[in-house]
């Protein structure tokens, strides 16, 4: 990788010395059930050259036990690239997945066994036992029987792995150890989803030409090529054809009547991992598989709110508005009065950034008339007296979201990065373009909040709002949909100490038309790898949930048992979660898997039942009481801060999706009812 420096092989961990000698240093790091332990650790020195790809593994001791460390080493000491902090995270959750699948049973010998690791290290790192045996492009020699243990162990991995649902796409003679009774399946950095778009890589000719390519989709028979042409690789000493079975196959009879198939340039044309080790090994006895997130009687529970609330609905489906204005003008989102342009009440800012009292001249051409309105507001007279953008009134009717959530959730960051992911043209695919309500505000806004968000700076948390300080909207901009329609789009973001207030404050949810309730996993989700964290906060898990979700659920007006709002419940700070299962599957989608119905629902489904394991009911009470509701996973940073910054930089993850949602149930995106092409294989 780029990011190591060229030295010598890593010894091998099972010979004479183990680890260089060092002076030991004390090693935090989680264990697989999520304990924060320390211990004393010496490492080895730095690898290079050996051959397995992803990140650099060396030797290590840990409490006096040998280990090995994979790590996403620093590049010139400015912190893991993205591409090595992504490769080191695959790592992870591809070992945790299969120790809460396999832990102590026979089909754990086939893969690394995990003993910790710390994703928000200085150099984010796994810990492994060493590996067992030698690496099979230092075999050669073997007999009959070996030849086929190898490779029945392989198909059996790639069998296990298709059940949890994974392909391995890094199979390569160096990958793959043997130890004289069994294979152990190293490079869980290649590890990745069945049924996502492949991403063009591998190496020929231990990967399919479909890999190389990178076309379709990730299939657990790409696995299937890799290890035939590995077990070509270990009968001839010889590496196979790239691209279609070698050419002299027919010379090596048992390797031709077993792997034949696995040949096929295509995956569709080889055998699925399971069928195959049916036929090598008929009888052989099917490892057990536990199921790693045991979340299907909390997805029942989801199934059933679902169905409750489409009863109560009686099954009509009924959504918002559409975005035609009303004649008599739009609600002012502050204090909900109806306000319709009047260019007697006009004001733009001067160079002091007041508001002036502003006149429309006869004179002026159309052009210029339409840029100052653009810049201009128009006073509401509602008490107290504020003052509403005017392209705000002249575009239909307006589109209000609300941030809901108690201090320090991150609905600012979230809402920071929503706003960026809009302004980077997001939100084009579905056929929805923007600009800004008033440019100076939208410039303001991306200084004060994305800006500094993007350059790795934690932004400062929402003020709160004096007694007699009108609510106002924090960003607002011109959405037009794919029918040419355009209609504002507003988001407010209030304090979580504002959102407990009973007086009129809170007046302004009367009139909103979309509410998104961001969850905090600290808060809600009392799993053991977040005590260390909640402690240094000075927090602890509320089972009652967040009080400002209760506060604003009993004041939004209601039609019969259920609010018809349609809100979103995100599950923000999701990097914290990020080798949990179900966050583990959706938060590592790539970001240009486009949205749909069905994936919504799924979505939905896991992050509910998710919530109904860890958190209970009350975490729930916005999707059981809001009619039309959605749930999601989102990280607005990609990880932690440290003394006010993120160390290893900032990135977005699935923070756009909720607001789709969203402009999906008002009308403003049409989502396909199917599953698009990248979903089918899921």
């Amino acid at each position: 990788m780029s990011s190591t420096r060229p030295g010598p092989p890593p010894r091998d961990p099972n010979g004479p010395g183990g680890p260089d000698p060092q002076k030991a240093v004390d090693l935090p790091y989680l264990t697989p059930a999520g304990r924060r332990l320390v211990a004393p650790a010496r490492f080895g020195p730095d690898p290079s050259g050996t051959g397995r790809g992803g990140p650099p593994m060396r030797n290590a001791s840990l409490g006096g036990k040998r280990c090995v460390q994979v790590r996403a080493a620093a590049a010139d000491g400015a912190g893991p690239a993205e591409a090595a902090r992504d490769a080191l995270d695959a790592e992870a959750a591809a070992a945790l997945r299969l120790h809460r699948a396999f832990e102590g049973g026979p089909a754990a010998r086939l893969f690394p066994t995990l003993l910790g690791y710390d994703l928000e290290a200085a150099e984010p790192f796994v810990l492994y036992l060493p590996p067992r045996g030698t690496r099979v492009d230092q075999l050669h020699g073997l007999s009959g029987v070996q030849l086929r243990v190898v490779e029945r162990d392989l198909v059996d991995a790639a069998a296990l792995l298709a059940e949890l649902g994974l392909v391995h796409q890094g199979v390569t003679p160096a990958t793959v150890r043997w130890d004289g009774r069994s294979v152990q399946l190293w490079g869980l950095h290649a590890v990745t989803r069945t049924g996502r778009p492949r991403t063009a890589g591998g190496t020929a000719p231990y990967a399919s030409p479909e890999l190389r390519g990178g076309t379709g989709e990730n299939d657990p028979r790409d696995t299937l090529w890799s290890a035939a042409q590995v077990m070509y690789r270990l009968v001839t000493g010889q590496e196979g054809d790239p691209d279609r079975e070698p050419a002299d196959l027919a010379d090596h009879r048992s390797l031709a009547h077993s792997m034949r198939s696995s040949f096929a340039p295509r995956a569709a044309d080889r055998p699925a991992p399971a069928a195959l080790r049916d036929l090598l090994t008929p009888g052989h006895g099917r490892a057990a598989v536990r199921d790693p997130d045991d979340l299907a009687p909390h997805r029942a529970a989801f199934d059933r709110a679902v169905a409750l609330k489409r009863a109560a609905d009686g099954g009509t489906g009924g959504g918002p508005d559409g975005p035609e204005a009303d004649e008599d003008g739009v609600l002012c989102p502050s204090c909900l009065e109806r306000i319709s342009f009047d260019p007697q009440a006009l004001y733009v800012p001067d160079s002091f950034q007041e508001l002036q009292p502003y006149r429309l001249t006869a004179q002026q051409s159309h052009q210029l008339r339409a840029d100052e309105l653009r810049g201009a507001f128009q006073r509401c007279t509602g008490s107290p007296t504020h003052h509403v953008p005017v392209p705000y009134l002249l575009n239909g009717r307006p589109l209000t979201v609300a941030m809901i959530g108690q201090s320090n959730t991150g609905k600012s960051h979230l809402l920071a990065q929503m706003i960026a992911e809009i302004t980077d043209d997001r939100l084009k695919p579905y056929g929805v373009s923007w600009q800004s309500v008033n440019p100076e505000q939208h410039a303001n806004f991306l200084n004060r909040q994305v800006v500094p968000l993007r350059n790795g700076n934690v932004i400062g948390h929402t003020a709160g709002l004096g007694d007699d300080e009108p609510v106002r909207f924090v960003e607002s901009l011109l959405i037009t949909d794919s029918r040419g329609r355009t209609r504002p789009l507003a988001f407010f973001d209030l304090a979580g100490e504002d959102l407990l207030r009973t007086d009129a404050l809170l007046r302004f949810l009367l009139g909103v038309d979309a509410l998104v309730f961001v969850v905090d996993p600290l808060l809600a989700v009392p799993l053991p790898q977040l005590d260390e964290l909640r402690a240094s906060l000075g927090l602890r898990v509320n089972r009652d949930g967040d009080p400002a979700f209760a506060t604003v659920l009993d004041r939004v007006p209601r039609t019969g048992p259920h609010l018809t709002v349609p809100s979103a419940v995100v599950v923000s700070k999701a990097d914290l979660l990020r080798t949990e299962p179900p966050v583990d599957r959706w938060l590592t989608e790539p970001g240009t898997t486009p949205l749909s119905r069905r994936r919504l629902h799924e979505e939905s489904r896991d992050v509910y039942a998710l919530l109904h394991r860890h958190a209970g009911k009350s975490w729930l009470r916005p999707f059981d009481t809001a009619l039309h509701c959605t749930m999601h996973i989102a990280s607005a940073t990609g990880g932690r801060q440290q003394d006010r910054r993120y160390p290893h930089g900032v990135r977005a993850q699935r923070v756009l999706e909720p607001l789709i949602a969203l402009l999906a149930a008002h009308g403003v995106i049409d989502l396909p009812d199917a599953r698009t092409a990248p979903e089918a294989g899921r």
